[in-house]
């Protein structure tokens, strides 16, 4: 399995601070556990655009956490698209380096989100501590595994979604308040990204349990194989969408927009929701995903916009700087 990722890693995460500035180069900034994910979608786009253009496309890669992307580019990192998996780290770029328009999300169906997935549970063969649910991750002895909040799209969701069960189960703030701090109380370490927590569960062999996307956990129970982990998938979790966009300041400087276009677009054809959907990520297309239904267990989804009231008051009430998070963040003594 150790080589298996290292060999994953090394042929398949190109992170570069620039790249050719030709117009058949793209690069793709996107979060940390999507390598393989968008390695099989530019193989196909690749072959499309080709078969259209009688063009050959290059398609980089830069992988890591989300919301470090975000500033990555704020800071000079030229992506030609970005494939994020939490909406406010496309929106800074809107907000604060105006790389795109503020109106983005109406630029492609589904608020410029072609696919959706959830936190889920990979435990090890056995499920030797009996985790079914949010309750179990918070008993004495638990070693739960998943990322830095501060820095991971993927580890907010883990932290929203598990503030959102506490919340409905105690229907108390104060209560979701001391869930979530002993949840955090019982990781150990907190890598930076959702590989690096994955590498932690599955090289490192530390923890009972890893939480990340559900895409996630299903791959590395394929590539390990079930005699080893499985999935777990909670009674309740957390709608996570993965908005995408253009980044029309670097697209426009290196003649890349028609390419970065169709690109983004090419993952909401039924070619691209089926790569997406083999790969464990819930699709919107009817067609497609009643064809891979079987892959996806039914689970209760709330939403940032009905359990929260939307990404702005999240990030007022729980994810700015002193907000909820740092308190409770602090309050494990993390």
């Amino acid at each position: 399995m150790r080589k298996t990722l290292i060999a994953l890693a090394a042929s398949l995460s190109f992170v570069t601070a620039a790249h050719a500035q030709t117009p058949n180069t793209l690069l793709n900034v996107s979060y940390d556990i999507a390598r393989e994910l968008y390695a099989a979608v530019n193989v196909e786009f690749a072959k499309q655009w080709k078969a259209k253009t009688g063009q050959d496309v290059t398609i980089n890669q830069s992988h890591n956490g989300s919301t470090r992307q975000a500033r990555a580019i704020l800071e000079g990192l030229e992506a030609d698209v970005v494939t994020f998996n939490q909406v406010p780290d496309v929106q800074v770029l809107a907000d604060k380096g105006k790389l795109i328009p503020a109106d983005w999300q109406k630029r492609l169906p589904n608020n410029s989100s072609p696919y959706y997935s959830l936190p889920a549970f990979l435990v090890r063969a056995g499920n030797p501590k009996n985790i079914k649910d949010w309750d179990d991750l918070v008993k004495p002895g638990v070693q739960v595994i998943f990322p830095n909040p501060k820095t991971s799209g993927n580890a907010k969701y883990t932290y929203l979604a598990a503030y959102a069960y506490a919340k409905t189960k105690y229907d108390s703030a104060e209560k979701a308040d001391e869930f979530v701090k002993k949840l955090f109380a019982n990781v150990p370490v907190f890598d930076t990204g959702g590989r690096a927590a994955t590498t932690t569960f599955v090289e490192r062999q530390t923890g009972d349990v890893l939480i990340t996307f559900e895409a996630e956990t299903n791959g590395i129970r394929d590539i390990a194989g079930a005699d080893k982990y499985q999935v777990v998938v909670p009674s309740q979790s957390l709608l996570a969408e993965f908005p995408v966009a253009v980044v029309d300041k670097y697209a426009d400087k290196h003649g890349t927009q028609a390419l970065a276009k169709a690109y983004l677009e090419f993952l909401y054809t039924p070619e691209g929701q089926t790569i997406l959907a083999k790969q464990y990520n819930r699709v919107n297309d009817k067609t497609v995903a009643e064809k891979f239904k079987d892959k996806f267990p039914a689970v209760k989804l709330v939403t940032i916009e009905k359990e929260f009231g939307g990404w702005d008051k999240v990030n007022a009430e729980h994810l700015n700087p002193g907000a909820k998070l740092d308190q409770l963040f602090g309050g494990a003594n993390r």
